[in-house]
């Protein structure tokens, strides 16, 4: 009886033969598919959606745009999560175990934040260059040019990885918990502790400034972009060849601005979740149980999976090439200059 009581119990945990080893999450064998289904299905679409974006851009001339160069730098951040980050997750998110290892797991974390951060910040970014083209067009191609997105996507590069990375290996996110994590610790676990300081201070850096910057300057862009179309709507000369390039012209500024709209609002929808229980879980004594953790996690993993989505539905030159993309390299078709742009 003790002996069969005992193998019953090293069953669930991550590693049997470790007295201090984390309890496995008791899931019934049908959850457990049905969140592996889910989550793949999630890293897939976010890889192989990402990755179109990448070659779309990079392959056609015409995409090759300040704009949507950093679009193709966001695109690699969503990308790179997916495949070196989000696979990882799924396991932790299913078992409740992590089997690499604390400098792995450390690692981890830093990539995850790394790629995050980054993709925020690209978001930030682009709603920047969206600003100046609506809203100063004469100016906007002395200020963004190929040199100028270099320089700010490296920064955007340089500061997730430098950031993220001092932060999880220096532990600053961590001071004054040491008794609290001695406590919770056991072999397997993969977890990251803010104290109320750095619990509120990575939300405001990473979330708060960057969705503040995209809130405003989409309100102004939506206030200019109204403003246009009621000119447009009161000229007499849209019948005419130079009025009909302008009407469609802000035609398709105002559909730019409506998209970037919906990007910022799932940008906020995925989001907010998460940063919301980073920022108030340090003044709760870290109540908040670790499916929800989970949950808002992949919530905000989701961002990554949209944001390809959303500029495959609503941009027609991303339809258009990733149409050509598709019928090349699964139908066979070797033409690929045939790209049109509505």
């Amino acid at each position: 009886m003790t002996s069969n009581g005992t193998d019953s119990v090293n069953l669930f945990l991550c590693y049997p033969l470790l007295l201090d080893s984390c309890p496995k999450l008791h899931r019934l064998t049908v959850v457990k598919m049905a969140m592996y289904v889910f989550m793949s299905l999630m890293i897939l679409t976010t890889v192989f959606g990402n990755l179109l974006i990448i070659i779309s851009i990079s392959h056609f001339k015409h995409l090759q745009s300040p704009t949507h160069l950093f679009v193709r730098s966001l695109a690699a951040s969503d990308c790179v999560l997916g495949s070196l980050v989000m696979p990882y997750s799924m396991v932790r998110s299913v078992e409740g175990c992590w089997y690499l290892g604390d400098v792995v797991c450390k690692v981890h974390f830093s990539l995850d934040m790394t790629f995050c951060i980054s993709s925020l910040l690209h978001l930030s970014l682009i709603s920047v260059d969206r600003y100046w083209a609506i809203c100063d067009p004469l100016r906007y191609n002395t200020r963004v040019t190929n040199k100028t997105v270099t320089v700010f996507t490296t920064f955007a590069w340089l500061f997730s990885f430098v950031y993220s990375f001092y932060v999880v290996f220096s532990g600053i996110n961590a001071v004054g918990l040491e008794m609290l994590i001695l406590q919770v610790y056991c072999v397997g676990s993969c977890v990251m502790f803010f104290n109320k300081r750095w619990g509120l201070i990575c939300p405001i850096l990473t979330f708060v400034l960057p969705g503040m910057i995209m809130s405003s300057l989409y309100m102004k862009i939506f206030h200019v972009a109204r403003k246009h179309a009621k000119v447009m709507s009161e000229r007499v000369t849209v019948a005419t060849k130079g009025g009909s390039k302008s009407q469609s012209s802000a035609h398709r500024e105002r559909k730019a601005a409506k998209t970037l709209a919906i990007v910022m609002g799932v940008f906020y929808i995925c989001w907010l979740p998460f940063f919301t229980v980073t920022a108030l879980d340090p003044f709760y004594n870290y109540v908040t149980p670790a499916d929800v953790y989970e949950v808002v996690t992949w919530f905000a993993y989701f961002n990554s999976t949209c944001n390809p989505l959303i500029y495959g539905f609503f941009y027609p030159c991303f339809q258009n090439a990733f149409k050509i993309l598709i019928s090349t390299y699964i139908r066979g078709i070797n033409d690929l200059n045939t790209l049109t742009f509505e």
